[in-house]
């Protein structure tokens, strides 16, 4: 028996539908609060207890979400165990890669759905499993490939030796562990040489240009110096197009129905990966045009003339090019971000940054940081101080009367942005329309 402390997390949840998949007995502990990472726990019928010491059993193995210190009571009882064996959720997930072609999707932004969008293009290819961290996971029993998304918070990607990894960006983040970008720039070059076979990176920016690389690798983006280069891009309403160079000879032409330069950009990083796994440009275009999204990343719902946006953006490069990935989307619709926020460090230390990419917007609302947001040493702010530095902003409640007044400001495109749980939110404002 395998049991995962905080099964409802978004990376244990998809590593407990794992093991469920290859054939082991999964429990869970949590929280009672529903999480929508549970539904396919759930559909696993894997059972999820409310914390108990008594949860831990001999002789199984214990899963221990990175979340939960050595105090948790679970967390005590499970090291108390000699015939429990304890691992880490990274330290699982390492071992786990050794068994198949592995591909590490990491970066600052855009893991999940390129994670997503890298996974699908896989499994159209030959069966394949999945980790993302939206919450879902598979893996078919015959599967060749195995496609994650890898954190590199606390470094925790170094327990991973995959056969190819992609690196979306390099952009500081995780300001409560890294001490500055010379820090987190060497975690990800360290991450990157002990890769296998070979390297993708994003090859627009000066962070991943400075590596020092010993791995095979290729550049991907817009600019001339990539080795896969995308040209005569197009992006409306419709969707995007574009051509693809690969050292400066036409490798295809690709058509996709999303929209954004983090879309561009991601599918681009999956076409790298698939240059070096030998799959043609037309098996390619295929699986991308047929990439149904990921939870959590620009999900769209209609209702008359309003249009609902759920993303997972929380720092201020993604916020900024999720509003303009809606502009394009959306040209001629009011847009209005509203923004929950995750860490006090990340406001912090981001707060001119924060200000400056909602601009575009024309109107913003944000709420309150979440009352378990841990309040960092030495830092002492309210969401207040962020708005602060804005114009057309309102601090609300994520109630139903603030949910009436924003219901009232359509129609409009409602931009959701937060990696906790806004959808809840938008949901409310949605029954008023």
């Amino acid at each position: 028996m395998i049991h995962f402390i905080g099964i409802k997390g978004s990376g244990m949840a998809s590593l407990a539908e794992i093991v469920a998949d290859l054939g082991e007995t999964v429990t869970g502990s949590d929280i009672d609060k529903y999480i929508f990472t549970q539904k396919p726990l759930e559909e696993r019928n894997i059972p999820i207890y409310p914390f108990d010491p008594k949860n831990i059993q001999e002789n199984s193995t214990v899963i221990i979400g990175n979340a939960f210190g050595e105090d948790h009571p679970e967390v005590k009882q499970a090291r108390s165990m000699p015939s429990v064996t304890c691992y880490r959720y990274h330290e699982y997930l390492g071992k786990l890669v050794g068994d198949y072609t592995s591909i590490s999707v990491a970066g600052t932004h855009g893991k999940t759905t390129t994670t997503g969008l890298l996974a699908h293009v896989m499994q159209q290819i030959a069966p394949s499993g999945y980790l993302i961290g939206d919450g879902t996971g598979e893996m078919p029993k015959d599967s060749r490939y195995f496609v994650l998304e890898s954190c590199e918070y606390q470094r925790h990607f170094l327990a991973y030796h995959p056969d190819y990894a992609i690196i979306t960006n390099i952009e500081l983040d995780h300001v409560d562990y890294y001490r500055d970008i010379e820090d987190y720039i060497s975690a990800f070059e360290e991450f990157a040489n002990q890769v296998k076979k070979g390297v993708v990176l994003f090859g627009d920016e000066e962070n991943t240009r400075s590596l020092n690389l010993h791995v095979n690798h290729l550049f991907y983006g817009l600019h001339d110096q990539n080795d896969v280069q995308a040209r005569n891009v197009v992006e409306n309403s419709e969707g995007t197009s574009y051509d693809v160079y690969l050292h400066d000879s036409f490798f295809g032409s690709f058509k996709l129905p999303f929209v954004g330069k983090p879309f561009l950009w991601n599918s681009l990083g999956t076409i790298a990966v698939g240059i070096m796994e030998g799959i043609s440009a037309e098996q390619l275009q295929d699986a991308l045009a047929s990439f149904p999204g990921v939870k959590r990343r620009f999900n769209i719902e209609v209702n008359g003339d309003n249009v609902y946006i759920d993303d997972y953006a929380h720092h201020p490069t993604a916020v900024r090019l999720t509003i303009e990935a809606a502009r394009t989307r959306f040209p001629d619709k009011k847009l209005i971000a509203v923004f929950k926020p995750d860490r006090y460090s990340r406001i912090f230390y981001f707060m001119d940054e924060f200000a400056k990419a909602f601009d575009e917007a024309d109107e913003v609302y944000l709420c309150h940081f979440p009352k378990n947001a841990a309040k960092e040493a030495g830092i002492d702010i309210t969401i207040q101080d962020l708005a602060d530095r804005m114009e057309n902003v309102r601090v609300i409640q994520e109630d139903e009367e603030a949910a009436s007044e924003l219901a009232k400001r359509g129609p409009a495109v409602y931009l959701f942005m937060s990696s906790k749980d806004i959808y809840k939110f938008k949901n409310i404002v949605k029954s008023f329309q």
